[in-house]
């Protein structure tokens, strides 16, 4: 019989440690233990599971369908420690709160402006701010890791409230001596001739790529080479290694220096919007009302116009 009332963090660190350690002699040094200890919290853990939460292999202890269940509500449990840990620390060096803000990472250009600006106004107001692409800060507002998210599209899998912060433009870039660069007549079929450089699968500006290409390609195929940052890209497009899609503010101050160019192509920019994300299965603290009121009545001063 399964008796969660009898696990304790004890036996769920033992096993996350185990499992990433790969030996118990391993797991008993990273938690300042003995083997036997360890051994002995295992053993009460899946006496309390009722059933076996990991193989020995050639690789260390690899764990059961089971032990990724009981793994994935440690690694929950662990999160929602250190966020509580984070705030009463808060609260003790004499803050009168703290606020969690996750941020996709096209917004890395303007979210610390936000943060600077609203630390002056309110500097008892301890605010933690977490850079991410699209799946990874989805992936923290399920776990509830934070207390608001600045993003694009919201997303499906969790319930939030949400407020438009502003235009978010996409443009098609490329280095200034492209031979589309100041063409007003740029045909679909010019643009498939040429390669395209993307963020990874599941990235927010990837998928706005994608959409954008498969519309004007009507079934056909395009080239579209992955790179890991925004940084990267602009670096690729200026050295001509292709053409993009990225976030006009990403990119505003290439444009204006004149190392990239926005190609003209019907359609373009691609306008999106930027949204503050709140959860909406609990009420928001004090702190996280402050710092939504602050944005919201200062929106027009930090998000970019381009």
């Amino acid at each position: 019989m399964v008796d969660f009332r009898s696990l304790t963090l004890k036996q769920l660190r033992a096993l996350t440690t185990t499992v990433e350690q790969g030996t118990v002699t391993a797991a008993a040094k990273s938690l300042h233990l003995t083997p036997p200890a360890v051994t002995t919290q295992l053993k009460l853990l899946e006496k309390n599971i009722g059933a076996a939460i990991f193989e020995r292999g050639s690789e260390g202890f690899v764990p059961t369908e089971i032990g990724q269940e009981i793994l994935a509500a440690a690694e929950m449990i662990e999160n929602r420690l250190r966020l509580a840990r984070e705030r009463v620390e808060a609260l003790v060096s004499g803050a009168t709160g703290t606020v969690v803000v996750g941020v996709v990472s096209t917004g890395k250009y303007f979210a610390p402006f936000i943060i600077a600006g609203f630390q002056k106004a309110f500097p008892n107001i301890r605010v933690k701010l977490s850079i991410g692409n699209r799946e990874e800060v989805i992936a923290a507002l399920e776990r509830d890791e934070f207390d608001l998210a600045i993003m694009g599209r919201p997303p499906a899998t969790v319930e939030v409230e949400r407020a438009m912060l502003g235009d978010h433009p996409h443009v098609l870039i490329a280095p200034p001596d492209h031979r589309l660069a100041g063409d007003p007549h740029i045909l679909a079929e010019d643009l498939l001739k040429e390669r395209f450089l993307a963020r990874e699968p599941g990235s927010g500006t990837r998928l706005l790529m994608e959409r954008f290409l498969d519309r004007i390609s009507h079934g056909r195929n395009f080239e579209v080479v992955e790179m890991g940052t925004n940084e990267t890209i602009k670096q690729a497009v200026m050295a001509g290694l292709g053409l993009a899609i990225i976030s006009a503010h990403t990119c505003h101050s290439e444009l204006t220096e004149g190392k990239l160019a926005a190609l003209q192509f019907a359609g373009l920019p691609l306008v999106r919007q930027w949204y503050l994300i709140r959860r909406s299965d609990h009420p928001p603290n004090k702190a996280t009302e402050i710092f939504q009121s602050f944005l919201l009545e200062n929106r027009e001063n930090y998000i970019p116009r381009v």
